[in-house]
């Protein structure tokens, strides 16, 4: 049982990670409240689901383009200034809207402070992603990494429901005004970090420009391991990725709303439980291969989601889903913070970030098409095989992943 419960010893052994985790953890609950709170009032002034659709459309450019340039930007400056310098402009985002939500609303305001709350937020995330391995030793990345991710979890679930009472109780002025000073705990926490230079012997970049950002791109697109991690879960995400068909498959099953809501947050659920049950990771030699055998299991469960004939078997091959994707993730991130020099970590963190979010919502719109030409249930457990199918073809022109072994850490005489 010991090597199975979460690893806590990274955290007990750094009081460095201790804040950066806490920092992270309570600015994302913050920035879930303003996520919530956007779309709430953006119905209640408008009635309109399209409206509250056309929010994701706005943040995606501000989105993609914010975490290519913040990673950029984090190989330059000092990293921990830069996430501090971050959370104090979503804090001042989150004013602007209490500001804009006494004085209106304004619909086109709303939509403007969302992209701009999502721009910034991204241009931090390299930066603080770029810190957790100079913080803890090599052999304690996978842990760390578990640890992170059972953070996000936590926020991901948490964060939505905060935002809903705070709206609910407070009103959408209150719950912005809320979300920015959880923002500001966030950052105030960060500050008691100490500055984290890059590491000794690696030169790093002195400016921003075109040229060192297409230096991140070559590097993940020349070193083999990295570019497979990279294709690995693109495979995943737009071959295995159903969101897009919940409420229709639901329906399909005779469920409600609040099965449409449990489809959603089911693989969280299931992330949530792999992540605290994630102590065996950091024994795991070949971690290449537990990546594509991760990916593997993901795709067998949503192609398996996709054939069950009610809705509690649904619920639990989606939760399987999400602890085979939160597995491969920590195998993943681990994998490039070990192969990307420290002085690049920044704009590979800021690629990796932005083809994350890119590639769902990619899958979303492979899974409605082939819904539109077959049905549901088909473009569900297609997608599911074809995410194992691409997965193989790719371990076969790429076994530099599969074959990838965790160096083993330093000793000395």
């Amino acid at each position: 049982m010991a090597r199975i419960a979460i690893d806590l010893s990274p955290l007990r052994a750094s009081r460095e990670l201790r804040l950066l985790m806490a920092g992270q953890g309570v600015g994302m609950i913050g920035g879930m409240v303003l996520y919530v709170a956007i779309p709430i009032q953006l119905y209640a002034e408008t009635h309109s689901t399209l409206a509250v659709g056309l929010i994701g459309l706005v943040e995606l450019g501000p989105l993609l383009v914010a975490s290519i340039l913040g990673g950029a930007i984090a190989d330059v400056v000092e990293r921990v200034r830069m996430a501090v310098r971050v959370e104090l402009g979503v804090a001042a985002t989150a004013a602007l809207l209490a500001l804009n939500s006494v004085t209106g609303p304004n619909v086109a305001a709303l939509y403007v402070l969302a992209g701009a709350s999502t721009g910034i937020s991204c241009l931090g995330l390299p930066a603080s992603r770029a810190l957790l391995p100079n913080l803890v030793p090599q052999e304690r990345l996978a842990a760390a990494n578990a640890l992170n991710g059972t953070v996000i979890n936590f926020g991901a679930v948490a964060g939505p429901g905060i935002g809903g009472v705070l709206v609910a109780v407070l009103g959408a002025t209150g719950a912005y005004l809320a979300g920015g000073v959880v923002v500001l705990a966030g950052a105030a926490t960060l500050r008691l970090l100490p500055p984290v230079p890059t590491k000794p012997g690696e030169e790093q970049a002195d400016r921003v420009s075109v040229r060192t950002i297409i230096d991140g791109f070559r590097y993940v697109t020349g070193t083999r391991v990295v570019l497979g991690v990279f294709l690995a879960d693109t495979t995943a995400m737009i071959f295995g990725s159903p969101r897009a068909l919940f409420p229709a498959f639901a329906d399909d099953l005779g469920g409600s709303a609040t099965a449409v809501g449990l489809l959603y947050a089911m693989p969280y659920l299931g992330a949530l439980i792999a992540s605290l049950a994630s102590g065996w990771t950091s024994h795991v030699r070949r971690q290449g291969r537990w990546v594509n055998g991760m990916i593997v299991l993901w795709g067998a469960s949503i192609a398996a989601f996709g054939l069950v004939p009610n809705v509690v078997l649904a619920l639990g091959f989606l939760a399987l889903a999400g602890a085979a994707d939160t597995l491969s993730a920590i195998f993943r991130s681990v994998i490039v913070q070990q192969e990307t020099p420290d002085a690049m970590r920044g704009r590979v963190g800021g690629i990796e970030l932005a083809q994350v979010a890119a590639t769902p919502l990619v899958g979303d719109f492979e899974a409605g098409l082939v819904a539109s030409l077959t049905s549901v249930r088909t473009s569900i457990v297609s997608g599911g095989v074809m995410c194992i199918v691409a997965i193989v073809v790719l371990t076969a022109l790429v076994p530099a992943l599969d074959r990838y072994r965790r160096p083993e850490p330093a000793t000395t005489t």
